[in-house]
């Protein structure tokens, strides 16, 4: 694997205006989406990110596959800066960078035929003529376990497992460096999801194509992520190697969110925590650290300082005044 980052986030944040009236709109305060983050994802490498509905995964897997600006703070791909880019250099942006969604079934066009929508990156960016194609599309359905025959159906015809795959196939076609998982497997039966993490593991290993994970199920995350980073109402609360994570979790929210899916392992009594009230509005998040109206540890300091994230053994950063 390559030493420098094949992605680099750097510092990004990214607020969403707030406003009232229509003709007149008036700002009444930001959405804090993204408030500071900081990660790298190397060539071959899987990144999981995970946290609860609204703590910013989506935002920032939106900004890395260049659908939104970060407010401050900058992204990178091969160390150029992704945002800004037009014309040619967005086209070829978007066949380094691609996505495999939840939902297969919203996310494939259903009058097309699956080697249509596989095929429709290749047409787009001139790849070859029809012939040419035609075996790529072969290839590609083969590579995720369909027949070739296949590609003459449409959407309906297939299973939810079989919709994922051709999605896949689909964001496989234009060879991209990284692709962005959006619950890739969380859609589907639980008889086929192992089938589909073996399946992208297979791939990862045979193209080094890295991957960015964004899920709420976190044994596929330990299944599939080299590192994890848990996020928190816009921050990072903390990042760490995956199995340093789920041998030595940290931070109190970490905890919380494992002991509320994960079951104990044998012979283990884990403590459960649990959570008390909402999570606040982005809108007007505590001061302080982010999680002290919710954290079962929290101290007077907890309100006034926001923690630094940092290293509490080597490459395991965690932001919370505890450590």
């Amino acid at each position: 694997m390559s030493s420098e980052p094949l992605l680099r986030v750097e510092s990004v944040r990214k607020h969403f205006a707030f406003t009232k009236g229509i003709l007149f709109s008036k700002t009444l305060g930001y959405v804090k989406a993204v408030d500071d983050i900081s990660f790298e994802i190397r060539a071959g490498e899987t990144l999981g990110l995970v946290g609860e509905s609204g703590c910013g995964k989506t935002t920032t897997s939106r900004m890395i596959l260049n659908l939104e600006e970060p407010t401050e703070g900058r992204i990178l791909l091969d160390g150029e800066p992704i945002h800004g880019l037009e014309g040619e250099a967005l086209k070829a942006y978007r066949t380094k960078v691609q996505a495999v969604f939840q939902d297969p079934w919203s996310s494939l066009n259903p009058r097309m035929t699956a080697g249509r929508i596989i095929a429709e990156s290749l047409i787009v960016t001139k790849w070859g003529d029809k012939e040419k194609i035609a075996a790529r599309v072969s290839e590609l359905l083969k590579q995720v376990g369909l027949r070739p025959d296949q590609a003459q159906q449409y959407p309906h015809e297939f299973s939810g497992g079989q919709r994922q795959r051709v999605a896949l196939a689909a964001a496989l076609a234009s060879s991209p460096k990284l692709i962005v998982l959006d619950e890739p497997v969380s859609a589907l039966d639980v008889s086929i999801r192992a089938q589909m993490m073996n399946l992208l593991k297979d791939i990862q290993a045979e193209g080094n194509v890295a991957y960015l994970l964004v899920a709420h199920d976190l044994a596929t995350v330990r299944h599939m992520s080299d590192h994890t980073v848990v996020m928190y109402l816009g921050k990072i609360v903390e990042k760490a190697p995956t199995q340093a994570l789920f041998d030595d979790v940290r931070h109190p929210y970490t905890k919380a969110l494992f002991s509320a899916v994960l079951m104990a392992r044998p012979g283990q009594q884990d403590e459960e925590i649990e959570l008390k009230g909402e999570v606040p509005s982005p809108l007007n998040p505590p001061s302080g650290c982010r999680f002290h109206t919710r954290c079962p540890y929290v101290m007077p300091r907890c309100s006034q300082e926001e923690p630094p994230l940092r290293d509490v053994t080597p490459g395991h950063a965690v932001a919370c005044h505890l450590f």
